[in-house]
């Protein structure tokens, strides 16, 4: 089993450095080396595991019994939910992980483990309330009277121009329209309901 350490840091933007989150860790006493420092620039906004540098870092460097060292919790995610998917795959994975911003820093020790439940029952409340949020504003645009999700490919009253004005069988509709002739049907059968 391993027993390396590696310091992931990121910045957002190229003007930024990532010198001080090196310097943090040397100041909390870990002997840092050059070829244990993985960093990238790249927005926050962004996921754990689409970012370039920290994916290689866990597919292909991070084995059991390693340990990886952040300056901060948001390093290892977009947001709540993220970091906690983060957290949990590097836990599959047998790696330890450290965080300079929280007052136990080791996330396998028994405190550890109780501020990631903490954690991960704010990541199911935020989980739900996006849920309803999503429900509230879909309720108040269809209020509105906005249709909700992708827009129709085709109209009915499309249908019934191809079907019923141009004289084009089930089939020849579907294909001149890029559908399937059930689609063709049912929109047909929608026409003719609002006739």
């Amino acid at each position: 089993m391993s027993s390396r350490t590696y310091f992931y840091c990121r910045v957002s933007t190229t003007e930024q450095t990532t010198a001080n989150q090196v310097q943090a860790f040397k100041d909390k006493g870990y002997e840092v080396s050059d070829s244990f420092v993985v960093e990238e620039t790249v927005s926050g906004a962004v996921c754990a595991m689409e970012r370039k540098g920290f994916r290689a870092l866990v597919k292909h460097k991070l084995m059991e019994g390693d340990t990886l060292v952040v300056l901060k919790l948001d390093r290892l995610g977009r947001d709540n939910i993220d970091v906690q998917k983060t957290i949990q795959l590097l836990g599959d994975k047998g790696i330890n992980v450290h965080s300079l911003d929280l007052p136990t820093r080791d996330l396998s020790t028994p405190e550890g483990k109780l501020m990631l439940r903490m954690f991960t029952a704010f990541a199911e409340f935020e989980r739900d309330r996006i849920r309803e949020r999503t429900i509230e504003g879909q309720a108040r645009a269809r209020k509105e009277g906005k249709v909700i999700g992708r827009p129709a490919k085709v109209t009915p009253e499309k249908v019934a121009e191809y079907r019923l004005e141009r004289g084009l069988s089930t089939s020849k509709t579907a294909q001149a329209l890029n559908v399937s002739e059930p689609t063709v049907k049912r929109l047909l059968a929608k026409y003719r309901k609002g006739d």
